[in-house]
């Protein structure tokens, strides 16, 4: 029970990724509100969550669109309101957009990727951060994935905006240092679920040949664990994290659990963290001013 007493927000929860990481913050002792854009969706997450509650547990589900600030700020104006003061915010809502060449792909399509991946992690941040100050405690944990970390043709959209949540996480992260509040990316590796199915969906000629065919092998294979990211991610919303911040930690790869062991070797270094690489860093010896 690392996160009783908890109130917790996840956006994005409807389904896949974001129901599981629900399930388990209950689980382990939250409170939780959770958010999509179909409130027909939301109801029925609802209720489901509901019945996973034991007795004093909340949960509030809630229709909202996280890219418009409007929204947002209802969102955890009414959560702040009927759970309490929040002590955790999950992004996750995120979409893959437009599958194609980038010439090719409507542009309004590829637009919106950006909004909801980056601005719908951006504006949620900016909601929660005022009471977290006043409280000089909170965690928040934004989802980042494959494209983050390594070129995804055909996914410009995704890749992009994945890669500036990590960048926005670590400058967040700098910005809260010495405030209590802990800001870290999570990859919860390769996942069956909607994302999955519309890559397949879309096909060879859309997403690449490569792409395609290893989206096939994680479908058969059954991908990587949900229970696993949501782990991780329940682990960042506890005590037992405090003073990790600023990280891009992969669910499946690192050994996370491990981590509160090693917070002054994490605190002095850019390990978890996206940099730069120069030819020194690969044995070169050309390139140094």
């Amino acid at each position: 029970m690392i996160l009783k007493g908890r109130k917790i927000l996840i956006t994005g929860a409807s389904q896949g990724f974001g129901l599981a990481l629900a399930e388990t913050c209950l689980a382990e002792g939250a409170d939780v509100a959770v958010c999509a854009r179909s409130p027909q969706q939301m109801e029925s997450t609802g209720a489901s969550l509901r019945a996973r509650a034991t007795s004093g547990q909340r949960v509030l589900a809630m229709a909202a669109d996280v890219s418009k600030p409007a929204e947002v700020d209802a969102l955890v104006a009414r959560a702040t309101d009927e759970l309490g003061p929040l002590d955790g915010l999950v992004n996750n809502a995120g979409v893959y957009g437009p599958k194609g060449l980038i010439e090719e792909v409507d542009w309004q399509e590829w637009a919106r990727a950006i909004e909801i991946n980056l601005l719908g992690t951006v504006l949620p941040c900016r909601a929660v951060l005022p009471g977290f100050r006043r409280r000089g405690a909170g965690k928040i944990v934004n989802l980042s994935g494959g494209g983050a970390t390594a070129p995804l043709p055909r996914l410009s959209a995704y890749a992009a905006s994945k890669a500036a949540v990590v960048r926005f996480t670590e400058t967040l992260a700098e910005e809260l240092r010495g405030t209590g509040i802990d800001v870290n990316a999570v990859a919860p590796g390769a996942l069956n679920t909607r994302l999955l199915d519309e890559v397949l969906a879309a096909g060879p000629d859309k997403v690449g040949k490569a792409f395609y065919e290893r989206s096939l092998r994680q479908k058969a294979d059954g991908g990587a664990p949900l229970e696993k990211g949501a782990a991780l991610c329940a682990f960042l919303l506890s005590s037992r994290s405090d003073g990790i911040t600023g990280r891009l930690l992969s669910a499946v790869w690192d050994p996370w659990a491990d981590l509160p062991n090693r917070r002054d070797e994490l605190a002095n270094s850019d390990i978890y963290t996206l940099r730069r690489i120069v030819p020194k860093d690969r044995g070169q010896g050309w390139g140094d001013p």
